[in-house]
């Protein structure tokens, strides 16, 4: 007598919705720009100077590219060379912020994360996947957390087979 059992996947017939972060990384290229370089004897900013290699800079090379623009001297410098530098890079870079690549990384996420539709997860169960190849910004699990809180019915971290819960809405 052959006894077959039925093997029940209950983690597939669960209703859990998967979100994984992953999915929403920005693949460009990501570089820093410091503007250190552009100051004189390390210390601080010329004018003059400045605005020359704005004029003769190729902004071309930033096409495409996630730009972070920082200034790692202990120097002064004014917002209007930053901004000088968005402006010159906007046309060419995907992304332009000022910050380390912590920050652009947490930018890029929040932009992909905007544009989800949530009412694929209005009263759904939804689990956001922790385990990442890529190294996901705690940013992005804050923010995808703030965006799913008023139309998810629950949310949960970790895998299908075993999560944290972080929210349940009581009904």
């Amino acid at each position: 007598m052959d006894i077959q059992e039925n093997i029940v996947n209950k983690v597939a017939s669960s209703g859990l919705l998967t979100l994984n972060l992953e999915e929403y990384f920005h693949k460009g290229e990501r570089l820093v720009y410091d503007i250190k370089d552009n100051l004189f004897h390390g210390l601080i900013l010329k004018e003059q100077d400045f605005r020359a290699f704005i004029k003769e800079h190729d902004w071309s090379q930033y096409q495409d590219k996630n730009v972070a623009i920082i200034c790692s001297a202990d120097a002064i410098v004014p917002t209007w060379a930053y901004m000088l530098l968005a402006n010159k890079m906007q046309p060419y870079a995907n992304e332009v912020v000022f910050g380390n690549l912590d920050v652009l990384e947490a930018v890029l996420y929040s932009k992909a994360l905007a544009k989800i539709d949530l009412n694929a997860f209005a009263g759904q169960r939804v689990v956001i996947k922790g385990c990442a190849d890529l190294e996901v910004p705690v940013a992005a699990y804050v923010e995808i957390t703030a965006l799913l809180t008023p139309v998810a019915k629950s949310i949960m971290f970790g895998e299908p087979c075993s999560t944290v819960p972080i929210y349940k809405r009581k009904d």
